[in-house]
């Protein structure tokens, strides 16, 4: 268990969960913890996306550092760290998702917003945004209070959906505010201070799929309702048909890329690990 009095005064327990004195607000769609929680486990992007995120942290972090997984919803990718023997605390402002993350026996749950949980400067060791950014109207902003919360040679991993290209009703529904690429997701971060250790897209084969089957139909006014929950597991491929096992032929591929450090020149979404000197 993690001691929070070392990097914030703000926040109290209940029911083995801890919560910032201030309500949080947040642009997430209502419902959405719920659909992800019925997805993440038999699902390819997540799973895919996990597989990624726990190579890089393992590769760049030192065995003892704590990870702190900022609105990381229902407390996926903290379950993978910590499998992985990462001590990982989970902040995520939706009540939703952090009951759903204690049903998954995540030990350090706080229920904020990072703003909200007040954290001490230059304290926290290293901070994981997955697919968090692009939710935040003044992602520059929220980047540079990222900057000021991470201690002195801490690290930042990053994911965020990529293209403006490829935007669709998806996004809407989803609450984002932009798509990036890695130039500008980069820019910003070297321009608050950070220097890039690694960067590359992730979801290579995913990009034409995506602008056929949800841009495209966006434009055209056919992609209502997009969010739907029926849907979502046809296209995370819940259902593990043949399409799905061609594509993780290729996240292979993909994975024993992260894990030597070569950068994939396209894909649906973006993936940066910066460093604080």
């Amino acid at each position: 268990m993690i001691d929070f009095n070392a990097y914030t005064n703000n926040i109290y327990q209940k029911d083995g969960i801890y919560f910032s004195i201030k309500e949080s607000n947040i642009s997430y769609p209502d419902g959405g913890n719920a659909d992800c929680f019925q997805l993440e486990e038999n699902s390819f992007w997540f799973n895919h996306r996990n597989q990624c995120i726990i190579e890089a942290v393992k590769k760049y972090i030192t065995p003892e550092s704590h990870f702190f997984d900022i609105g990381g919803g229902n407390g996926f990718v903290a379950k993978g760290l910590e499998k992985n023997g990462i001590e990982t605390v989970l902040v995520e402002p939706g009540i939703q998702g952090c009951l759903n993350a204690r049903t998954r026996k995540l030990s350090n749950i706080l229920c904020s917003t990072l703003e909200n949980a007040s954290f001490k400067s230059n304290t926290v060791p290293n901070i994981g945004l997955f697919d968090v950014v692009e939710h935040i109207e003044k992602d520059i902003k929220f980047l540079k209070s990222i900057y000021s919360y991470v201690k002195k040679e801490g690290l930042v991993f990053i994911t965020v959906p990529a293209y403006n290209t490829l935007w669709s009703n998806e996004d809407v529904d989803a609450g984002h505010f932009r798509r990036y690429t890695l130039s500008s997701i980069e820019d910003k971060l070297i321009k608050i201070g950070f220097t890039i250790e690694y960067s590359s897209y992730l979801f290579s084969v995913l990009p034409l799929p995506i602008f056929l089957f949800r841009t495209i139909p966006s434009k055209l006014g056919r992609n209502k309702n997009s969010g739907a929950l029926v849907k979502h597991k046809k296209e995370h491929g819940t259902d593990n048909s043949i399409f799905v096992k061609i594509l993780n032929r290729f996240f292979k591929v993909e994975l024993g890329a992260i894990k030597n450090g070569i950068r994939i020149p396209t894909g649906s979404s973006c993936f940066v690990v910066a460093r604080k000197h």
